[in-house]
């Protein structure tokens, strides 16, 4: 395979040794690429079901925290807890266990036998999904490798796969158990910050090698100005989620229930206190919101920059013009699905699922689509000198 620029008539010769660079950085652009084979299509499949798998992981732990189910299991038993209580002894066991909490001594002190199977099934089913989402990998892995469908270049990221999943589950350990001492009534929100950012760099790390092995390099095009809106709309969109998941963890849309404005004021006056200003930022309620609702707009700028850049690329392969009006649709749904969460939170029961939280749940669902759509554009649109020929 060639590489080569198409040179303007009279334009200079580049600096050889920089030509030697790019040269280079194409080589082991087309060496990834190459990784996207008929031969790689069961790997490819297998990655893919794993991306998918990882999705509903996200959703059910938000589920699991709109219902208040994240405590009801105190201890965590890797093997043991596959199964849940099979006997009414059993069940009263756990029942026990969580009575010692602060979140049943000060929140749910009401709670019957059948209030604790609800919050139990939900922490249990979001804790045996992450387990069938090892027995896949660990099954798949072994049965490709066995059946040599695995380029040796492979290992190296789905060992890197199964470490970050490792790390995600030590972690979400962690998380739990700040809620179990003191008086916590929920987990410690920068902690389910962090948990949800493991979550997110796994997706994001997942959904890049699927598409290394699924999408052939004459799928990638080249634009400059285009790849750098689409990092800065993914750096944006991380800062952006890890408050979504402060929003969530402080309970912060209560605070402030209306739109456009935060209790009748464009910037609060509750924005700082008297805490470190690391603290403000990530524990002050109205803070985290103001934030959060700035890098919204900020969002939809930049996305909509960057559609009509892309929309007036020309000559782009099908899959990136099927596929470019998606940013667009999902970042308006996103906002559109945040306004109304906020609006309805005043309408929130505890221990109970209303219209806000369905509309919570479809908020977070829609802005896990809109990651996996921009790590989707990233690698469809790169850099000119970075691209094949």
């Amino acid at each position: 395979m060639f590489f080569f620029k198409i040179k303007a008539p009279g334009s200079k010769l580049r600096d050889p040794v920089a030509s030697c660079g790019k040269i280079t950085g194409n080589f082991a652009a087309a060496m990834q690429s190459s990784l996207s084979s008929p031969s790689s299509r069961p790997v490819a499949i297998w990655v893919k079901t794993g991306v998918f798998m990882l999705l509903v992981q996200v959703v059910l732990g938000g589920i699991t925290r709109l219902t208040g189910s994240g405590l009801s299991i105190t201890e965590w038993n890797v093997g043991a807890g596959t199964l849940p209580p099979l006997s009414d002894g059993q069940w009263q066991v756990a029942f026990d266990k969580y009575k010692q909490t602060p979140q049943f001594q000060i929140l749910n002190s009401g709670f019957s036998l059948s209030d604790f199977k609800f919050i139990f099934f939900w922490e249990w089913f979001h804790r045996f999904w992450a387990r069938m989402v090892g027995v896949v990998f660990l099954v798949g892995f072994v049965w490709l490798l066995l059946k040599k469908k695995m380029d040796s270049r492979m290992i190296a990221p789905l060992i890197t796969l199964f470490l970050l999943g490792a790390l995600q589950g030590a972690i979400g350990w962690i998380m739990v158990a700040s809620g179990l001492t003191g008086d916590a009534i929920y987990v410690q929100p920068s902690r389910l910050a962090l948990h949800f950012v493991f979550a997110l760099v796994l997706i994001g790390y997942a959904c890049w090698f699927a598409l290394e092995l699924s999408v052939p390099p004459q799928q990638i095009t080249g634009n400059t100005r285009l790849h750098r809106w689409t990092m800065a709309i993914i750096i944006t969109l991380f800062f952006q989620l890890i408050y979504g998941a402060l929003m969530a963890g402080h309970k912060a849309a209560t605070v402030a229930p209306t739109w456009p404005t935060i209790n009748g004021e464009w910037i609060p006056a509750g924005l700082s206190g008297n805490r470190p200003l690391m603290e403000e930022l990530a524990g002050n309620k109205i803070a985290v919101q103001f934030i959060h609702r700035c890098l919204a707009y900020l969002l939809l700028i930049l996305v909509s920059a960057w559609s009509v850049t892309a929309f007036r690329h020309k000559a782009v392969p099908g899959l990136f013009r099927r596929t470019r009006w998606l940013p667009l649709l999902l970042i308006l749904l996103q906002i559109l699905l945040g306004i109304m969460s906020l609006l309805s939170s005043p309408g929130i029961i505890p221990n109970q699922w209303v219209g806000f939280d369905w509309l919570a749940q479809l908020h977070q669902i829609t802005g896990l689509l809109f990651l996996v759509t921009m790590i989707g554009m990233l690698y469809l649109v790169r850099a000119r000198h970075s691209v094949t020929v």
